[in-house]
C-alpha cells in the first residue's frame, strides 16, 4: 500500500489513519509492496486511501478556508505525517498525526497538534488477472492526545474496507482505456461522545486514475519524456455523511483533481480540493503530498516485515 490515511473531509480533520486486522477466513495472497497487482500499481491518493499495504513514511501539506458556525470563513493549514510498517507481508501498523493552524477572522484562532491515530491493515485478497485487490482496517483516534483547542477529547474508531481495481483486462481493441482504475474506501465513524458533542459519521470515497506508466508499459509506447511518463493524473471524491445528531443525513466532501509523479523510491502529488456544498465551503483548497516507500529504499533493513 502506498497510503495509510483515511481522510474525512473535514478541514481540521486532514488526515485519519486507515487500517486494520479484523478476523478473516480468507487465505492470506502473496504479498503486494505499494498496492501491485498483475501489471497494475495503484498510487498513494492523497485524500482516498489505496488499497494495498507497505513500509512507508508519508507528508502532507493541506490548506483551504473552512466555513465558521457564524458564517465565516477561516484558513486552516495543516501539515500531517503518517507512518506504516510491515508487521507481515500483508499485515501493517500505523500511526499518524497532524499540526493544525486554524486563523479564524473573529479571534478564534488555534494552532496544536491533533490527536494521534493508530491502525491496522490487512490485505485480504488480490487477483492479479483482473489487476483487483481488497484490504480491511481499523484506525483508532486516541482522544486527548493533541492539544486541547485542536484534537477531540473523546476518541473515534473507523473499521473500514479498501478496494482497488484496474482496467487492464478489459479487450485489446479498447487498450487506450486499459490505463484506467478505480479506487474506493468506506467506514464508518463510531464516536464515544454523545451524539450533540461528537456526531457519528460515514466516510466513502472514490478516485479515478489513469496511469502513464501503464499505458507506455502495457498498451503503447508513446516515447512520452520525463517528468511526463511517470504521471498519473487523478480526481479523488473523499466524501463523509453524518449519521448522527443535528447533522444527520448531510453529506460534505470535496472534488480533487491533480497529479501524482512517482518511481520506485517515492512519489510526490499535489490535487485542488473543491468544496461539494456550502457545507464544507466556498473557496478552493490545495493538497502537497511527499510519499517514501521504505521497502525499496532500506529493502534489508527499515523497509523488512517483521515476520
Amino acid at each position: 500500500m502506498r497510503n495509510l490515511l483515511l481522510r474525512p473531509i473535514g478541514v481540521s480533520r486532514a488526515a485519519l489513519l486507515a487500517s486494520t486486522a479484523l478476523a478473516c477466513a480468507i487465505a492470506t495472497p502473496a504479498a503486494h509492496a505499494h498496492a501491485i497487482v498483475g501489471e497494475r500499481a495503484f498510487p498513494a491518493t492523497l485524500a482516498v486511501d489505496d488499497p494495498g499495504v507497505g513500509d512507508e513514511f508519508d507528508t502532507q501539506f493541506g490548506h483551504i478556508k473552512s466555513p465558521t458556525d457564524d458564517g465565516d470563513n477561516m484558513n486552516v493549514n495543516t501539515v500531517s505525517y503518517a507512518w506504516s510498517k510491515l508487521i507481515t507481508q500483508n499485515l501493517a501498523f500505523s500511526v499518524s498525526s497532524q499540526y493544525v493552524n486554524q486563523n479564524a477572522p473573529n479571534g478564534n484562532s488555534a494552532k496544536g497538534w491533533d490527536n494521534v491515530t493508530l491502525g491496522v491493515k490487512y490485505l485480504v485478497y488480490a487477483n492479479a488477472k483482473h489487476e483487483f485487490m481488497a484490504s480491511i482496517g481499523l484506525a483508532t483516534e486516541i482522544g486527548g492526545t493533541g492539544a486541547k483547542s485542536i484534537g477531540n477529547p473523546y476518541s473515534t474508531f473507523t473499521p473500514a474496507v479498501f478496494a482497488g481495481k484496474g482496467f487492464g483486462d478489459i479487450p485489446a481493441s479498447l487498450g487506450y482505456l486499459r490505463p484506467f482504475a478505480v479506487t474506493g474506501e468506506i467506514g464508518p465513524n463510531i464516536t464515544t461522545a454523545s451524539s450533540d458533542n461528537g456526531p457519528n459519521s460515514l466516510d466513502w470515497g472514490v478516485t479515478l486514475q489513469y496511469s502513464i506508466p501503464y499505458l507506455q508499459s502495457q498498451v503503447k509506447d508513446l516515447g512520452l519524456p520525463q517528468p511526463f511518463s511517470n504521471m498519473v493524473p487523478v480526481v479523488e471524491f473523499p466524501m463523509s455523511t453524518c449519521t448522527a445528531g443535528a447533522c444527520a443525513g448531510h453529506t460534505t466532501g470535496t472534488i480533487n483533481p491533480g497529479v501524482l509523479w512517482l518511481n520506485r523510491y517515492g512519489q510526490f502529488g499535489i490535487e485542488a480540493q473543491i468544496p461539494v456544498n456550502r457545507a464544507t465551503g466556498n473557496h478552493v483548497g490545495v493538497l502537497v503530498d511527499a510519499h517514501l516507500y521504505f521497502d525499496d529504499l532500506f529493502p534489508h533493513s527499515l523497509g523488512k516485515p517483521l515476520f
